[in-house]
């Protein structure tokens, strides 16, 4: 089990392929080895962004704290909006006209294609930048014959890293999933202790799950999962928590919180390959 406070967290300005400088904050992340590979983050982006209608070889959570984003026909997102972005499946285009803080989670799905490490991603960026360009979204070069190649930032990419074309996983869902868990309805699962259900995706049962405990409640995490605290204090397996905390449970861990103070937090539970 991990315990990680958010002001434990330096926040790195990166330059994005997909535009723009983002404040990021990387919380947790996993073996990059592993087809489950994942990056938490929290993510601060500027009120300019916009991103192209694009589509990932990963799966994807986001959970919106601040701002709010547009992602045309697909949907909108605002503060205490959660989205599932799906692998293989296209989105966007996305774009906001005013700051936002997003939690991001990034993470190898089903098809066992895997998710890019941030040192592997800035790596091909920098050498990709030797040879063209990346500017909202896309990444132009030429040809040794002269002839210009517009490509999706993302997929060059990956491709500098795999050193072979990327396959699209087929799609699973046709759109993303955008859930607005207010409207969900709070169910009682132990005294003091409710839950919201949010989803189950795909074969392996990666699910998108809302707790909320009175003073005095405790609640079993359950193995394999992120957890995020939105609001609350208490105590995990004797670690304190906080606002903003996140916790990581592996395989075989399930640590039990104690809630202080009213406590709400999301839980993201990640696929089990095994």
């Amino acid at each position: 089990m991990k315990v990680i406070a958010i002001d434990d967290i330096p926040v790195e300005e990166r330059q994005h392929v997909r535009e723009g400088v983002f404040r990021i904050q990387t919380i947790l992340d996993g073996d990059p080895d592993s087809p489950g590979n994942f990056a938490l983050m929290l993510a601060s982006l500027p009120d300019t962004y916009d991103s192209p209608r694009h589509r990932h070889n990963f799966d994807q959570f986001r959970y919106q704290l601040k701002g709010k984003f547009d992602f045309a026909s697909d949907g909108k997102m605002q503060p205490g909006s959660i989205a599932y972005f799906p692998e293989g499946t296209h989105y966007g285009p996305q774009t906001s006209n005013e700051p936002s803080l997003t939690l991001v989670l990034q993470f190898g799905g089903a098809s066992r294609s895997g998710y890019l490490s941030m040192q592997q991603y800035e790596k091909a960026m920098q050498e990709l930048s030797q040879k063209g360009t990346f500017a909202r979204g896309v990444y132009t070069y030429y040809k040794g014959d002269g002839k210009k190649v517009n490509q999706d930032a993302f997929e060059a990419v990956w491709e500098q890293v795999s050193g072979r074309p990327l396959e699209y996983p087929k799609q699973r869902y046709q759109r993303p999933v955008f859930m607005e868990p207010e409207h969900f309805n709070w169910i009682a699962i132990d005294e003091g202790v409710e839950r919201k259900l949010l989803g189950v995706f795909s074969e392996l049962g990666t699910r998108a799950c809302l707790y909320r405990l009175q003073p005095g409640g405790a609640l079993q995490l359950e193995e394999n999962s992120l957890y995020f605290i939105e609001q609350g204090s208490g105590r995990i397996n004797g670690n304190g928590y906080t606002r903003h905390t996140s916790i990581q449970t592996l395989i075989g861990e399930e640590p039990r919180l104690e809630a202080e103070t009213q406590t709400q937090l999301l839980q993201l539970g990640l696929p089990k390959f095994d």
